[in-house]
């Protein structure tokens, strides 16, 4: 028997569209419900500590850049409205405005945290989902389930689970990183959970997809997985989160949103969370037509771009009180 074999044009695969890309992204903020409290008095506080590392972040990509090349740098703030009951937009946007302003800050975009879950019909989560691959430790057995049946993923070799008392079983060893520099730093990352038969995203793989759709790494057929909605100011704001766009351009001479590189400047209590990230991120296989699209790019403009995706990713980490 003959195994039926598929033909098909080269015309017919999906083009991969190039889309704007700044030199660098800065994130400013990514806040949580209890942030948006009376007079929004943690966003001003948070605005103060980061307005510094901004200010030095676009010196510092200014001075990295060929000379006869102009900067182009974009802001953008994260709404955790995934699962969070916050105020409404129109409440907030005028808000943050206002806060940043005054510490001589500009949001260029504003972006909701729930269409890293799926943007205007794109299932963003399900893509990078579908684009991991496990690192498999040296000698691996099979005896753990895959990442997309268990929800979790590692950068190494757990430890073997425990047999009942009293019961002959694998003696215990330590887990171990692959390939450490010295001693390991393993890390296990929970993906996603399931309630009430509903699957729910970590904070942490919702994290990676912002930082890939800020890298603009995300296609979906060929087309830019995200589009900056831009928004005027007779714009009317729907009272609900759920029916803005996923990235809303505050900044009508904004930049382009996604970049070659990101910084994200965040409270400390983010540390672990971007730790689990970059675990996440070194196991995220990018389309080979997007990867060789923007090298090409970066290269015609003069600009270093590093291979791996998590070397494109750079934080600062500012203090909670």
């Amino acid at each position: 028997m003959v195994a039926e074999v598929e033909f098909r044009e080269l015309a017919a695969q999906p083009r991969t569209v190039s889309i704007p890309l700044s030199h660098l992204s800065i994130e400013i903020g990514h806040l949580y419900a209890e942030d948006f409290g009376p007079g929004y008095v943690n966003i001003h506080r948070h605005f103060e500590r980061v307005a510094p590392w901004v200010h030095q972040a676009r010196a510092a990509c200014a001075a990295q850049l060929p000379k006869h090349v102009r900067p182009r740098i974009s802001t953008c703030f994260l709404v955790d409205d995934y699962r969070n009951t916050i105020p409404n937009p129109a409440e907030v946007i005028e808000q943050l405005r206002k806060a940043a302003e005054a510490y001589d800050l500009t949001i260029d975009y504003v972006a909701r945290e729930s269409g890293c879950v799926e943007a205007e019909g794109v299932p963003l989560a399900r893509l990078v989902a579908d684009r991991l691959v496990s690192d498999p430790p040296p000698q691996t057995t099979g005896g753990r389930p895959p990442v997309a049946e268990s929800g979790w993923l590692c950068n190494g070799q757990r430890t073997p689970g425990t047999a009942p008392a009293m019961a002959a079983g694998p003696q215990w060893s330590p887990p171990h990183e692959n390939g450490p520099k010295g001693h390991s730093i393993f890390v296990d990352v929970e993906l996603w959970s399931h309630e009430k038969g509903e699957q729910v995203w970590s904070c942490a793989y919702l994290a990676s997809v912002w930082q890939l759709v800020r890298l603009g790494l995300l296609r979906h057929h060929g087309e830019a997985a995200v589009r900056p909605y831009r928004l005027d100011d007779d714009d009317p704001l729907p009272q609900d989160w759920s029916r803005l766009p996923t990235v809303v351009q505050l900044n009508p001479k904004a930049a382009p949103f996604s970049a070659y590189r990101t910084m994200s400047i965040l409270r400390s209590q983010f540390l672990p969370v971007e730790l689990a990230v970059r675990t996440i991120l070194s196991q995220v296989s990018v389309e080979g037509s997007v990867r060789e699209e923007l090298t090409d790019r970066s290269a015609h403009e003069g600009v270093a771009v590093p291979d791996q995706v998590v070397q494109r990713i750079s934080y600062a980490f500012v203090n909670d009180a």
